[in-house]
């Protein structure tokens, strides 16, 4: 069960057919309450039927496994820059428009590209071009400093090489990853690795083994979060960066894993970067109040923000001026 309960329902509908009801019983009864308005009486009564049939195995037990280390999650606060912020805000202004006069899929679609489009903005001003060169993005001046989220990644990525310490760095986004890899490379003077969905099979199973192996091996590895999520033994990490969010703790926590698992020697630092004044911010937000049922409230991707009123919409988006890094 990662995205919905209906997942849930699935599972025990097969073993014990009509347990739970059938699906629109369920769907009306439990899953709407829980996952859109946080209905903890519903979420209690459903624990209370099913908790007899599941046994949840926690890599966190000491009881079931002794010897993996803690996992330390921490939220990474970044401020825009005034060119991140000028175009943050035309973005959202000129969207709210063509949204407020459009309905049904249409208006979906248009909110589903307008998150994205501000996700790719917070990264980076340049992500918003996709015709741009990559290593002419690389080498404008000033690059660096156009990017609240990268300064900060500089910064952090700069100590935990001297340290000699490993890092994964996750990102929705390929672009960004084949942006990121040069540019660090570049200013760490380190070999940063990229796994992205068009990385052969070959090549693939090559950098988990450098990293994993070699003694003196790169100590970055950039990895999309599709491609490089699920599937993968990455134990020699010890720090693992989500520079762009998936607003899905479930993916987030499975990306996580690939370092915080069976093998890792070192407690597992999490650095989740969240621009704030922004949307992020907010978003992130909702997340941490929501904490213990995650799970339930929070569907897959970005899905569950389109059914947001235009209103809800534009408190959801509005520029904190405040949190601008630079005049």
């Amino acid at each position: 069960v990662e995205n919905r309960l209906t997942e849930l329902w699935s599972i025990l509908d097969f073993l014990n057919p009509g347990f739970l009801g059938n699906r629109n019983f369920f769907q009306k009864r439990f899953a709407a309450p829980i996952e859109k308005y946080g209905d903890r009486e519903s979420l209690n009564i459903l624990r209370s039927l099913t908790q007899p049939f599941i046994l949840r195995r926690l890599k966190t037990d000491k009881n079931i496994i002794q010897d993996l280390p803690d996992k330390q999650e921490m939220n990474v606060f970044c401020g825009l820059s005034a060119e991140q912020a000028e175009l943050y805000q035309q973005l959202v202004d000129s969207s709210l428009e063509e949204i407020e006069d459009a309905d049904g899929i249409k208006r979906r679609g248009l909110i589903l590209t307008l998150l994205l489009r501000l996700k790719q903005l917070c990264n980076h001003p340049d992500l918003l071009d996709k015709h741009q060169d990559k290593k002419a993005m690389v080498k404008t001046e000033n690059f660096g400093d156009r990017s609240g989220k990268l300064l900060r990644l500089e910064e952090m990525l700069e100590e935990i090489v001297d340290e000699g310490d490993r890092s994964l760095i996750f990102t929705q986004f390929s672009e960004w990853g084949k942006i990121l890899k040069p540019y660090l490379s570049e200013k760490l003077k380190e070999e940063v690795m990229f796994l992205y969905g068009a990385t052969p099979r070959e090549a693939r199973q090559e950098m988990v083994d450098r990293f994993q192996n070699e003694p003196n091996g790169p100590k970055i590895f950039i990895l999309s979060l599709k491609a490089g999520g699920t599937g993968l033994n990455l134990t020699r990490a010890n720090h693992v960066f989500h520079v762009d969010r998936w607003w899905n703790p479930a993916v987030e926590n499975q990306a996580t894993d690939r370092a915080f698992r069976i093998g890792q020697q070192r407690n597992v630092q999490v650095h989740k970067f969240v621009c704030t004044g922004t949307l992020e911010e907010r978003i992130n937000d909702i997340i941490e109040s929501k904490k213990e049922l995650a799970e339930q409230t929070v569907n897959a991707g970005e899905q569950w923000l389109t059914d947001l009123d235009t209103g809800s919409l534009r408190n959801l988006l509005l520029l904190d001026r405040d949190a601008i890094i630079d005049d």
